[in-house]
């Protein structure tokens, strides 16, 4: 999977972009490499744009685990674009999970604009402060 990510310090952001194929594996590296960034924080928002990954090789029961080890805070705000119905069940599915260990602010797109509507409307946290 190409895959990179961008920190906006100022905004306190993290910018994702992912493509192609995707596996467990390379989440997993994704998410540890995040974290041990050092212009990381996990109270940073997340735009995550997924739209172009076009096959994985995950299970459903692999994403309550990538939900469980997320690096991202509960509280932090978060928006994941993708494209198709089974990326679309697989995003969601990391909402719910995340929503169970008490993260209530990640949304699923499917459109680029909305979700950065979204993650930038007044009052959504750390990526509006000044």
């Amino acid at each position: 999977m190409p895959a990179f990510y961008k920190i906006d310090k100022e905004r306190k952001l993290v910018m994702s972009a992912g493509s192609g194929y995707v596996t467990k594996a390379q989440v997993l590296a994704y998410q540890k490499q995040l974290s041990n960034d050092p212009d990381f924080h996990p109270s940073f928002s997340e735009l995550a744009d997924f739209a172009q990954v076009t096959k994985v090789d995950i299970e459903m029961s692999d994403v309550p685990r990538f939900a469980k080890s997320d690096v991202f805070s509960s509280h932090s705000r978060r928006a994941i674009i993708v494209k198709g119905d089974v990326a679309f069940a697989f995003a969601k599915m990391f909402e719910i999970s995340r929503a169970l260990t008490g993260g209530s602010e990640i949304r699923v797109f499917r459109n680029h604009d909305e979700a950065v509507d979204w993650l930038f409307a007044p009052g959504a946290g750390s990526t509006c402060l000044p």
